[in-house]
């Protein structure tokens, strides 16, 4: 269980969130979400690089020099691997990288990846009533009073869609806003700092919090 402060549009401490998470056996944290970030990097893998290998190439169907006499290297296609424009050895082809966790598991492991980092995470009280048009200016400089490093990698997690809060934010380059019930491991530990709302906070304990 954590702990944290919450904030509102000022910056000011207004009152604390409980985060109260499911997550996993101290011993095999680091397996699971390692394993659900794995394949979340996985199944985002076209998988579609490809090389022709020498029976694909096109020519090369004669053979360029006779067999002996000429006093070269023994050829039977200018197409040979060892030719230049000739056939890739084991090169690349179309496949499938994905593939499959547990459900379950997957849930346990955002939980626990979202409570590891309770440090770098800062509550808001809901300011979408602040913004009746977008203003990346005025966003900025919110994230700034809250304490947060605006030159930080932040993901600014939300309870539901705000359009002008998501169009302030979106040219900033180190800044990403999801919403509460979007979350991906990815985003979550690649942030420096996150950002959410005390509803959000709300809406993620209602779905991933412990059963007491």
């Amino acid at each position: 269980m954590v702990d944290c402060v919450v904030k509102n549009w000022e910056g000011e401490e207004v009152g604390q969130a409980t985060l109260n998470l499911r997550v996993a056996k101290e011993e095999s944290a680091a397996h699971v979400v390692h394993r659900s970030l794995r394949l979340q990097m996985a199944n985002n893998r076209q998988g579609t690089a490809s090389t022709k290998t020498r029976s694909e190439v096109r020519g090369g169907g004669r053979k360029p020099w006779r067999q002996k006499g000429t006093g070269r290297a023994r050829a039977g296609s200018i197409r040979s691997p060892l030719w230049r424009g000739g056939g890739v050895i084991f090169g690349p082809k179309p496949r499938d990288y994905s593939h499959k966790m547990n459900r379950k598991e997957k849930r346990l492991a955002l939980s626990t990846a979202f409570q590891s980092r309770s440090e770098d995470l800062t509550v808001i009280e809901d300011f979408g009533e602040q913004f009746t048009k977008p203003k990346t200016k005025e966003l900025m400089q919110a994230i700034a009073r809250w304490g947060v490093d605006t030159e930080a990698k932040i993901l600014l997690v939300l309870p539901e869609k705000q359009e002008n809060v998501y169009l302030s934010g979106r040219n900033v380059a180190k800044l990403k806003i999801s919403l509460a019930n979007n979350l991906n491991i990815y985003d979550i530990l690649q942030a420096d700092k996150i950002i959410a709302t005390a509803t959000a906070i709300a809406k993620i304990q209602e779905v991933y919090g412990n059963e007491t």
